[in-house]
């Protein structure tokens, strides 16, 4: 079993900069796959990027692209997103999730990550 727990949700000025942070405790020497996603009110939840433990491949959406970065440190036990040049659509509540699933490459769909953080809000405002 693993347990997530995110930190670094707030509100920021369009333009600016957010770091979000996953500690994870547990079974961190079986994760496959860290990822982030995001929900804003009435959509479903969004992959936002990824991160394969085994080669440190990365995975961003085409939204995020170019201005969030994901990173990994201490051996799987922190999962980060620096998340640059904010928008107003970037707006959602934010989580992180584990994936176990042995596989040579990242989902990026919601449902295939067994172990979720809490989840924090993240607000952009014009």
């Amino acid at each position: 079993q693993v347990q997530l727990v995110e930190s670094g949700g707030g509100s920021v000025q369009a333009g600016g900069s957010l770091r979000h942070s996953c500690a994870a405790s547990g079974y961190t020497y079986g994760v496959y796959c860290m990822g982030w996603f995001r929900q804003a009110p009435g959509k479903e939840r969004e992959g936002v990027a990824a991160i394969f433990a085994g080669g440190g491949r990365t995975y961003y959406s085409d939204s995020v692209k170019g201005r969030f970065t994901i990173s990994q440190a201490n051996a799987k036990k922190t999962l980060y997103l620096q998340m640059n040049s904010l928008q107003a659509e970037d707006t959602a509540m934010y989580y992180c999730a584990a994936d176990l699933r042995p596989s040579s490459t990242c989902s990026r769909h919601y449902a295939t990550y067994k172990y979720w953080g809490q989840g924090t809000q993240v607000t952009v405002s014009s």
